[in-house]
């Protein structure tokens, strides 16, 4: 097999429970942010538009205090005592300006100066928020899609190891995260811009009494980190329990109809509820720790601004300070707090939002793919159908072999049935010819072409596969015809859904084709979906047909509809049909018998069934005469031991004496007609 072809297996030996557990929780992973602003690059411009805004803001809420003290209490309240050269940036101007020109008094032009000062700063912020928030979504809805286009590459190897409860926690909740990230940094960013305005502001007015205020910092800074590590552990087991919710619901809803069946309904709303619990603990220690921590920060705020009102006040009474510099200094103490106490705050949403970070770019970044070939072989407009399997060996674990030298070859128009037991490897072979997974051992032929050196996509438009579980996506019977390909027509469709004998319960649909399916397409019977899945196939007009127990939910007669529709749909076609009715089979050319991963016989029905072999015992096990009046005859009876011997007997390298947890499924692992024959 050529190199490019090749796996590195790492299926196998692959470590999936590293899905979620490399992950190293960081409060702030530099290189990760880095890579996160990678997505923002379509958008800087909005974003630097909306730094200068928050800076423009910030700036008019540092200086309005001083308008407040410096010019309306000092200059114009109390204008008598001179304290010396005090700075005014130029406010006092403004307003000497604004009443000369309107004539007006000085309090009523600083008022109006005021007011101007607030709206603008309204304005300022309104327009930060608008432009922040438009470049945050944009970015989160790039990188939604993208990783959404990573899920869908991954392979089915993939979902056979992570739960998709677990993988829909990174693209909704996780997501979401990094929008609250993105947002809060450059708003918490404003708050330390505003805390360094601030303290240069005070410095300005008075060096001792800043020192004053300064004095309570160490004890916020030291809270905030007691805090944050406090936090960081009760966080990841946050997410825990939301990714345990999230997959318990996503289970427990996909098999909603078996949870109702078997009267589950009140242990799984109890484990469900234990699941809550223990997310609502952990939830419920967060909120504890944040209400402590908000209050003890306010409490710190009180004691700065009753040191301050101690030692500024002795000062404004021996005159050596302005009153309106003692008040300032109390509205600027809290622009000075408010950004270390809200970094612990920050520090909450860095871990929610960095672990989320860690979360999607881990799915981002697993490595596990489907192996493409470097130089795809271009397939010829139309196949002739010739499927040849070489020897294949094959695994999904480790240690835990399925196929073993699987060697056959179907010839172009041919119908061959594949049949065993559960467990055999019947679906593997189907996997494999469509590469779902990737294997080594062994080779894959169609038409004479290596599928390893076939685009994946381009194999799968030349193999139409019709599963017993037909999925019905949301839409129309006819986007589920179609799947929305441009080059399937609408009267292409019907044609299909005519041909197949689909059209005649179409038609008796409230919009006929144009009828919304419901979910999972409840509103269709068994039958229906399948006759929907036909032409579903039908439509794209493959050269290879698979059929998975296709028919094996169908009534007697539903079947007499459906085999006339799959008469059409194989007809000129390489079909491999997995099946267990004995009208199926026998239509065939040709019989495959799987056991154990082995291809033990291969022939005509008639030439197996002279063999008296496994599919002569297995034909005899399912389709034995049940109808006799005395089904319980001794004569019955002993046949039906004999054939648990010659069953026995042909499985003598099975130490129960039959496929794996000692299931005896005929042909294909049910069937009517099926009696235990024993």
């Amino acid at each position: 097999m050529a190199e490019s072809a090749q796996t590195e297996q790492s299926t196998p030996g692959r470590n999936y429970s590293a899905f979620d557990a490399q992950l190293t929780h960081q409060a702030l992973n530099i290189q990760m942010f880095m890579r996160l602003l990678r997505w923002t690059k379509p958008y800087r411009l909005t974003l630097a538009v909306s730094v200068v805004l928050i800076l423009i803001s910030v700036g008019f809420t540092a200086i309005m205090p001083v308008l407040q003290n410096k010019v309306v209490v000092d200059e114009i309240l109390s204008p008598t005592t001179n304290y010396g050269d005090m700075p005014d940036y130029g406010l006092v101007a403004a307003t000497e300006w604004i009443s000369n020109t309107f004539s007006i008094h000085m309090l009523a032009a600083a008022v109006v100066l005021y007011v101007l000062m607030i709206f603008f700063q309204s304005f300022m912020g309104l327009a930060q928020q608008l432009t922040l928030t438009s470049a945050a979504l944009k970015t989160l809805r790039d990188l939604r899609v993208d990783l959404f286009a990573s899920l869908e590459m991954k392979p089915s190897s993939f979902y056979d190891h992570v739960a998709v409860g677990r993988v829909m926690t990174r693209v909704t909740n996780d997501v979401e995260n990094l929008y609250n990230l993105i947002t809060s940094f450059i708003q918490y960013s404003a708050d330390f811009v505003l805390f360094f305005v601030a303290l240069a502001i005070m410095l300005d007015f008075s060096g001792q009494l800043t020192l004053v205020a300064l004095a309570i910092i160490p004890v916020a800074a030291f809270a905030t980190y007691i805090f944050r590590m406090v936090m960081r552990e009760i966080f990841r087991l946050i997410r825990d329990s939301v990714s345990a919710l999230n997959q318990y619901m996503q289970e427990d809803l996909m098999g909603i109809e078996v949870v109702q069946l078997s009267g589950r309904e009140k242990q799984n709303i109890d484990e469900y509820n234990e699941l809550n619990r223990e997310n609502k603990k952990q939830e419920y220690r967060a909120i504890n720790y944040e209400v402590v921590f908000e209050t003890f920060n306010t409490s710190l705020t009180s004691i700065a601004i009753a040191a301050v009102l101690w030692f500024g006040g002795g000062q404004v009474i021996q005159e050596s300070l302005s009153l309106g510099t003692l008040i300032m200094f109390n509205q600027y103490i809290n622009m000075m707090i408010m950004p270390v106490s809200s970094a612990g705050q920050l520090f909450n949403t860095l871990f929610r939002s960095m672990a989320s970070g860690e979360r999607i770019f881990q799915a981002l970044d697993w490595d596990e793919r489907l192996h493409e070939p470097e130089d795809p072989i271009q397939l010829p407009d139309r196949l002739r159908g010739t499927v040849e399997f070489r020897n294949v060996n094959f695994g999904y674990n480790v240690g835990e072999q399925v196929l073993h030298g699987v060697s056959f070859k179907i010839e172009p128009g041919e119908k061959l049935a594949v049949v065993g037991p559960t467990g055999s490897g019947k679906s593997t072979l189907i996997r494999l010819l469509a590469r779902f997974y990737d294997f080594e051992d062994g080779m894959i032929y169609l038409d004479g072409f290596d599928v390893n050196h076939i685009a994946s996509g381009d194999l799968r438009k030349r193999i139409g596969v019709v599963l017993q579980d037909f999925h019905i996506f949301s839409g129309t019977v006819l986007d589920n015809i179609s799947l929305n390909n441009p080059e399937i027509s609408r009267e292409r469709a019907e044609w299909a859904a005519r041909v197949v004998n689909a059209d005649y319960f179409i038609q008796k649909l409230s919009d006929s084709y144009d009828t919304e399916l419901a979910e999972r397409g409840h509103n269709l019977s068994q039958g229906q979906q399948q006759l929907l899945a036909f032409a579903r196939v039908l439509a794209a007009n493959p050269e290879i047909l698979v059929l998975d127990e296709a028919t094996s939910s169908i009534d007697t007669a539903t079947e007499l509809i459906i085999q006339d529709g799959l008469h059409k749909l194989t007809e000129g076609r390489t079909s491999i049909i997995i099946a267990h009715r004995l009208q199926t089979i026998q239509e065939c050319d040709r019989i495959l018998v799987l056991h154990h991963g082995v291809v033990r016989e291969l022939g005509t029905h008639e030439e197996l069934i002279e063999q008296r072999g496994i599919y002569y015992t297995l034909h005899e096990l399912q389709f034995q005469d049940v109808d006799k009046p005395d089904a319980f005859d001794t004569d019955i009876e002993e046949q039906r031991r004999q054939n648990r011997r010659r069953w026995v007997e042909s499985t003598d390298d099975d130490p129960m004496g039959g496929p794996p947890g000692g299931q005896m499924g005929g042909l294909g692992g049910s069937g009517p007609g099926f009696r235990n024959p024993v």
